[in-house]
């Protein structure tokens, strides 16, 4: 008489220091774009400005610490998400190779509704290219925002993104791409429910023989 034989359960589908790296990024980037557009409406420069429901900090100077203290947690939590994924392998392993054909292919089933998201712990050359440029992003938000914050100090780095002025509008096109990257993030996880639990700790299922 035979019987069903399991195996053990699969390890959770992200690795623990990943999950907690990408709350606490998820947590600074909302108190960064709240407090930075209270900033920017201190002195908007577009023609426009944001909400005040919006923002964070009430006040220039209360967005302001609420920016800065934000800025450390993104600088360091940042950086250690950098260096688990490098001394890990995972950079290597989850985001490469990334080629334009493969984008394009990944592109075209995506809008056709034929995209498999069926393994959560394999990323799609799509999703491959959207993380890839949001790491790209948020260091450039953070190297502008370096020139916003001291500029005398990163004369150097002011020099290289244009003057003061050019790091500012850098600095809030940086901010308005990553709130694009949110809201497109946010709609694919409304579809794909799963990739959710993934991020909560979620396991792989169990097999059977």
């Amino acid at each position: 008489m035979s019987q069903a034989v399991f195996d053990a359960p699969l390890p959770p589908i992200h690795p623990l220091w990943m999950r907690i790296s990408h709350w606490l990024n998820a947590a600074a980037v909302l108190l960064l774009v709240a407090s930075g557009w209270r900033i920017y409406d201190a002195s908007p420069f577009l023609g426009f400005s944001i909400p005040a429901g919006l923002t964070l900090g009430g006040w220039l100077g209360g967005a302001l610490q609420w920016h800065f203290a934000a800025m450390w947690l993104l600088v360091a939590n940042g950086l250690f998400y950098l260096g688990m994924n490098i001394g890990t392998g995972r950079l290597a392993r989850k985001f490469f190779p990334l080629t334009a054909a493969g984008v394009l292919r990944d592109a075209l089933a995506a809008l056709r509704g034929r995209l498999s998201h069926a393994d959560p712990r394999h990323y799609n050359s799509v999703q491959r290219l959207a993380y890839l440029f949001v790491m790209l992003d948020l260091a450039l938000i953070v190297l502008s925002g370096l020139v916003l914050w001291k500029s005398v100090q990163f004369a150097l780095l002011r020099e290289l993104l244009g003057g003061y002025e050019f790091a500012r509008r850098i600095h809030f096109a940086g901010m308005a791409m990553l709130v694009a990257f949110i809201v497109v993030h946010l709609a694919m996880v409304a579809l794909v429910p799963r990739s959710l639990l993934a991020m909560l700790g979620a396991r792989g299922q169990e097999k059977s023989a």
